[in-house]
C-alpha cells in the first residue's frame, strides 16, 4: 500500500500522518486515531486473538508488533483470522482503484468489482473461467495476477464475499439460517456450515448468537437495521437535497433538512434471468456520528438483500473514497470535499429520466416523469402516504404507444427513445449497472434514436458508476465553468476537465453545486436547465 495520503481541506495541505517510516506504521497510526477516512483501504489482524478488524474499530488498540495489515478482508481470511464481532468488517466501505495504475492492477480490480456484484454470490463455484472470459483473459492469466497482487484466488475473494454477507444477514435481519445461506450463494446449508466451522471456527447460530450478545452490550441490540459504512466526508444534506429537487412523488421521498437525513422508495428487483420480480420499499437514514447508513426494507426484500445492499451502495455513493479524489480536485473546488455523484436504484429509470429532461429545466422534467408514473407504474402499498407507486418497468414502455406517450407532454423524438432504449434493456441487449463494460455501453446508447453523448455520459456517471465520465454539452457546466460565451463551450469545458481526470464526474457535480450556491440567497433558486443537447 503506498504511504498515506494528505487529505483535503479548506485550509493549506497538511500532513495527515507523520511521515511513516514504511506504509505500516501510517496505518497502525491510523487505527490508533481510528480514522474513518481509512475505512475499508485496510484491515489489521491482530496476533494475540486471531481476529482482523477495520481501522475504526472501538477495541482498546493492540500493541505494534501484534498488527498484520491487510488490503482486503479475504487476505486477512486466507491469514486465519477471523472477523470481529464489534466492527464487523462486512459493513465497510470497499476500496476501489480506477485509471491510476497500470492495466494488470485495473484488470484485477475490475474482476474484484465484478466479484463483488450481488450476482457473482449466486454463480457456479467453478466459474472462474467465465469471470476470465468476461475480461477477455485466460483462467490461468487471472489465476495467476490475483495471487502475484493480492495473495489469492477468485475463488478465495468470493467465498469471502459470501461468508461476511451471511455474517450480515446473519446478525441485522432475522431471517432464518437457510434462507441467509441461499441468499449468500451456498448451494446448501451443509455447505454453509461447513464453511462457516473453516473460517470463523463456530456455527452460524452460535456466530449470530454472539453477535447479539456484542450488540446488546453496545446499546445497538439485535434490530432488522442493517449498517453500511462509509469514508467522511460526506455532505449528507447536498446529496438528498439533489434526490428531493428530482423525485417523482410516489415513487421516492427524501428529506435534505432537520434532524432526519433520510431517503424513502420503492423498489423493484428481479432475482435472475426470467425470475418474478420482487417489490418492496427501502430507508436509508445517515448516522453521521459513526459515518454510517442506516437502511432498512420491507420484509419482502428479505431475500433479495445483498442486491438491495449493493444498489443502495451504489445510489448514495458509499464506496468512494475522498483522499484521492479530493487531492485532484479541491484545488478548483475547495467548497466541495463531501460532495458524492448521486447513483441510481434502477438504470432503465435514470436513462428514462435524462432522457426526458433533454434541454428543458429540471422542475419540468420532473413532470413529465411524474405523469409517465402516474400512467404506467404500478402501485404499491407502503407504510408511508409519499410512497404508493413503483416506477415503469421496460416491458410496459417497450409496448407503449407513442399517442399515450404524446398525451402526457412527450415529445416525438423523445417517445421513440424511450421505446428504442426499454426494448434494448428489456430483450438483454444493453446492461445498465455497475457492471456493465462503460465504452460499449455508452457506444451502444449512442445509436438508439433520440441519445447522445450528453445523455450516454450522464448515465454512465450515475448508473455504470464510472468516476471519469464528463458531461461536455452540459449548459449547466458550461455556466459554471465561465466559458458558456465560448464558440465552442463543449470543446473548452473538454479542455479544461484534463486536470480532473480520473474523477471528472465529481468535478461535474461540484461544478453544478457551485452554480446553485452563486445564486441570489433572497430569491428562490431558479431551476437549473438540464441541459441535454443532444443532436
Amino acid at each position: 500500500m503506498p504511504s498515506l495520503p494528505t487529505p483535503p481541506s479548506t485550509e493549506p495541505p497538511t500532513p495527515l500522518l507523520p511521515p511513516p517510516q514504511d506504509a505500516d506504521e501510517g496505518r497502525y497510526l491510523a487505527l490508533r486515531t481510528r480514522d474513518a477516512r481509512f475505512d475499508g483501504r485496510f484491515f489489521t489482524g491482530v496476533t494475540s486473538t486471531g481476529i482482523y478488524c477495520r481501522p475504526v474499530c472501538s477495541v482498546r488498540t493492540p500493541k505494534r508488533e501484534n498488527c498484520r495489515f491487510f488490503d482486503l478482508a479475504a487476505q486477512a481470511e486466507r491469514a486465519g483470522f477471523r472477523p470481529c464481532l464489534r466492527c464487523r468488517p462486512e459493513v465497510s466501505p470497499t476500496s476501489l482503484v480506477w485509471s491510476t495504475q497500470d492495466a494488470s492492477h485495473l484488470l484485477v480490480h475490475h474482476a474484484l468489482r465484478l466479484l463483488d456484484a450481488p450476482d457473482a454470490l449466486q454463480s457456479d463455484p467453478h466459474s472462474a473461467q467465465a469471470l476470465a472470459e468476461r475480461l477477455g483473459v485466460s483462467d490461468r492469466h487471472l489465476r495467476r495476477l490475483f495471487e502475484a497482487q493480492l495473495g489469492l484466488s477468485p475463488l478465495q475473494y468470493l467465498q469471502t464475499r459470501r461468508l461476511l454477507t451471511a455474517k450480515q444477514l446473519l446478525t441485522d435481519t432475522p431471517l432464518p439460517v437457510t434462507q441467509v445461506a441461499l441468499a449468500s450463494g451456498f448451494g446448501s446449508v451443509r455447505r454453509f456450515n461447513a464453511a462457516f466451522a473453516q473460517h470463523y471456527g463456530l456455527n452460524p447460530t452460535a456466530l449470530r448468537r454472539s453477535g447479539a450478545r456484542m450488540g446488546e452490550r453496545a446499546g445497538e441490540g439485535a434490530t432488522a437495521t442493517l449498517r453500511l459504512a462509509y469514508r467522511p466526508p460526506l455532505d449528507a444534506p447536498a446529496l438528498l437535497a439533489f434526490f428531493a429537487k428530482r423525485q417523482f412523488h410516489g415513487v421516492e421521498w427524501a428529506q435534505p433538512e432537520g434532524g432526519a437525513h433520510s431517503l424513502r422508495r420503492t423498489v423493484r428487483l428481479r432475482p435472475s434471468v426470467g425470475a418474478q420480480p420482487i417489490t418492496g420499499w427501502i430507508q436509508a437514514q445517515f448516522d453521521a456520528a459513526r459515518h454510517q447508513v442506516l437502511l432498512q426494507t420491507s420484509d419482502s426484500l428479505y431475500p433479495v438483500l445483498p442486491a438491495v445492499l449493493r444498489r443502495v451502495r451504489a445510489l448514495l455513493d458509499l464506496d468512494a473514497d475522498p483522499t484521492p479524489i479530493n487531492a485532484v480536485l479541491h484545488a478548483d473546488f475547495p467548497h466541495g470535499d463531501g460532495l458524492r455523484v448521486p447513483g441510481a436504484w434502477d438504470g432503465l429509470e435514470l436513462a428514462v429520466r435524462a432522457v426526458l429532461g433533454q434541454q428543458i429545466t429540471v422542475a419540468a422534467a420532473r413532470t413529465l416523469g411524474q405523469r409517465l408514473v402516474e400512467r404506467f407504474g404500478e402501485p404499491i402499498a407502503t407504510p408511508w402516504p409519499q410512497l404508493n407507486r413503483l416506477f415503469p418497468t421496460a416491458d410496459v414502455l417497450a409496448r407503449a404507444e407513442g399517442d399515450a406517450l404524446g398525451q402526457l407532454g412527450i415529445v416525438r423524438q423523445r417517445q421513440a427513445a424511450i421505446v428504442a432504449l426499454a426494448r434494448a434493456v428489456d430483450a438483454g441487449q444493453i446492461t445498465l449497472d455497475s457492471t456493465a463494460d462503460v465504452p460499449a455501453t455508452t457506444r451502444a446508447l449512442c445509436a438508439l434514436p433520440g441519445i447522445g453523448d450528453w445523455t450516454a455520459q450522464y448515465i454512465a456517471m450515475r448508473v455504470l458508476r464510472w468516476p471519469d465520465a464528463f458531461v461536455a454539452g452540459d449548459v449547466a457546466l458550461h455556466k459554471a465553468l465561465g466559458v458558456q460565451g465560448q464558440k465552442q463551450p463543449a470543446r473548452a469545458a473538454t479542455e479544461a476537465s484534463a486536470a480532473w481526470q480520473p474523477w471528472r464526474s465529481y468535478a461535474v457535480v461540484r461544478a453544478w453545486a457551485s452554480l446553485e450556491a452563486s445564486a441570489e440567497p433572497a430569491a428562490p433558486t431558479p431551476p437549473i436547465a438540464n441541459p441535454l443537447s443532444n443532436p
